[in-house]
């Protein structure tokens, strides 16, 4: 008789213990520690931000000076290659940016 109340308590014991894994294993994945930290602390909030804020700017920066350099090689060969009526325009327009620097 003791044995059937065992075996239930196991089982029990065993369904507790899979539930607690999912659970834990749930928490993990939704980074629940790291929100709790945050929204505990606005200082952390605030300096997380500041941070992804000057990489964004910086990163902005970058990019649109590697995109406008492109740019500028590109038509720069295109005027390279005479091309009547695209040639001037594009030849106009690097000129002004030449200028501008």
């Amino acid at each position: 008789m003791f044995g059937f109340f065992d075996k239930i308590k196991s089982k029990k014991i065993e369904i507790l213990n899979t539930s607690i894994n999912n659970l834990i294993e749930t928490f993990q994945k939704s980074n629940i520690e790291e929100w709790t930290y945050i929204f505990g602390s606005k200082k952390e909030i605030i300096k997380r931000n500041f941070i992804a804020g000057i990489f964004r700017g910086v990163g902005i920066g970058i990019g649109v000076t590697i995109i406008t350099a492109v740019l500028i090689i590109l038509l720069q060969r295109i005027v390279a290659l005479n091309i009547p009526v695209i040639g001037e325009y594009i030849a106009d327009i690097v000129e002004i940016v030449q200028r501008s620097r």
